[in-house]
This record gives structure tokens, sequence and C-alpha cells, in this order.
């Protein structure tokens, strides 16, 4: 039987903490709101979840607090079949949290890293054989920026592609962009990160660029892959779920164009219901959605 792929996420774990209400409160005000749930997010956490639901073997390297939101983040992942052997508590530290606010159709959002700042490089050396066994590693911003590039080094070293997704936006020294397989900003983080000024980043790039789709350089030529037409009615962790589907698809080898349209399609579905993770499909409903698209 041949082994499935190993896909590495070394990421940031969340607990969003989130309030709906008509009005927001001035300074010094209270008011009554609307609804209050907790989700579990954090864009490493996320898209982890996306990866695995697409039939991804997925291992987690991260931290959360030594808190109640701690081991509910972990069981979380671990009812997603993600292997979570490498997410550790840390003593006397919080979860990190998103507080989010959301009212007349915007949101405000406090983030609090919490034990995300715990995502040292040392930490992760003290777990590199399990990195080193990766098949595919996936990377985000949500960490110290010095554990991602410690991540992007031994990746090289080792010959391990990896797929780096600069969100948020963080600038990093030139040559570490250039040592990730594919990056995935949206449009926004692409212009404000200047990478489609730098020539020979072109092939390592795919932007993606919501109801517009995705697009890359292959073979020296331009290609945008369209996105698929649906009715969102969430669209909160639509990126995360095409990095994680993109994940997937390149670690089965897929080609470009097809993997990038597999991501399209996942990220068209996760929109179309209620929360980050709550709205990722699985392989199954992805691709009976892909046939019936056709």
């Amino acid at each position: 039987m041949k082994r499935q792929p190993i896909i590495t996420v070394v990421g940031s774990i969340n607990m969003d903490m989130v309030t709906l209400t008509k009005k927001v409160p001035v300074q010094g005000e209270t008011i009554i709101g609307d609804r209050f749930e907790t989700i579990p997010g954090g864009k490493g956490a996320n898209q982890a979840v996306a990866a695995a639901r697409l039939g991804g073997n997925v291992q987690f390297i991260g931290r959360v607090g030594d808190d109640s939101f701690g081991e509910q983040l972990r069981q979380v992942l671990k009812k997603e079949a993600i292997s979570v052997t490498n997410v550790e508590p840390v003593t006397h530290c919080s979860t990190g949290v998103a507080t989010i606010l959301v009212s007349e159709n915007d949101n405000r959002i406090i983030v609090i890293p919490g034990a995300n700042e715990h995502l040292t490089p040392k930490y992760v050396e003290e777990h590199k054989e399990q990195l080193l066994s990766s098949d595919l590693v996936l990377l985000q911003f949500e960490i110290p920026l010095e554990t991602v590039c410690y991540c992007l080094d031994l990746c090289e070293q080792e010959g391990i592609p990896v797929i780096l997704n600069p969100a948020p936006a963080r600038q990093l020294d030139k040559k570490y962009w250039r040592k990730a397989l594919y990056i995935t900003p949206n449009e926004t983080e692409e212009k404000e990160l200047r990478l489609d000024k730098d020539e020979e980043m072109a092939e390592r790039l795919i932007v993606t660029m919501g109801e517009n789709g995705a697009k890359f350089t292959e073979n020296g030529g331009p290609q945008m892959i369209p996105s698929f037409k649906v009715e969102p009615t969430d669209t909160t962790g639509a990126g995360d779920t095409f990095n994680g589907a993109l994940a997937v698809a390149i670690s089965e080898k897929m080609p470009l164009s097809k993997a990038v349209e597999f991501a399209n399609a996942a990220a068209a579905l996760s929109v179309q219901r209620f929360g980050a993770q709550g709205g990722m499909p699985t392989r199954e409903e992805l691709e009976q959605f892909i046939v019936k698209s056709r």
C-alpha cells in the first residue's frame, strides 16, 4: 500500500471569542449584545483542519496555554485525526485568543498571541524529527518570524518543500522568500509585501483573489484559475481552506493548475457555512462539488 504523504503544519492555535451586537459601545458605555460564541481558530489550526478533512495525513507543531481553551483546542485537532503529539502547553501562559466584535456588517478584532509566542526555533528544534519526517510543510505568519525562518532553513537543507502563507503580512529578508516552493498571499498581502515586484519570485507566487479565483505563473506565462460561483454565507477561513487544500494537492503531486482548481473549489465550499473550520469540506464533498460544477 502506498504511503500517504505527511503534511506538517507549524503554526498558530487560537480560540476566537465572537460577540455579535447591533451597536458598538462608546467609551464608558455598557450595552446588551445579541450573541456570543467561542470558535476554534488560528491560521495554523484552520489550515491543518482543512488539509485533514480533505484526506491529508497531518501533524501539527504548535503551543497552547495551560488553560481550558488549550485542552479544548487540542481535542478539536485530535477529532480531525491530526497528530497533536507536538502541541504542548506552556506553563502559566494563556492560549492565544482573538476577541472579535461584529456589528453593522463589520468587525473589530484584538488578537492576543499568548502561547503562540512560545513556538520558538528552540521548541521546533526539540521536535525536529517530526518536521524532518514531512513530505511537505505549511507555514503562516501568526508565529514568531524567527521560527518561520528556522523552518525554511531546515526544510531547504533537507529538501522538504514548503508552502508559505504570508498572513498577516510581515516582511522577510529576500533570501527566505526564495526558500519556499510556493508563497500564497492574497492580493492585499502581495501588494503590501511588494512580492509582485521581484521577477525571480514570479513562479513561486500563487495569489488568491477571492471571488475572482487565483493567479500564478507557470513556464514563464501568467495563469488564472477562476473561482467556483457560489452564494457566500461567511467568508471567514476561505484563505485558510485554500492553503490547506493546496497543501494536500501538492503533496499528492497534482499538476499546479489542477492543484489550484482543487483549492479554489474547497474555498468556494467553505464560504457556504458559518465559521472558519465549520465550513471546511470533506474530500467526498469536494469531489462531488467539482464534478457537479463542470
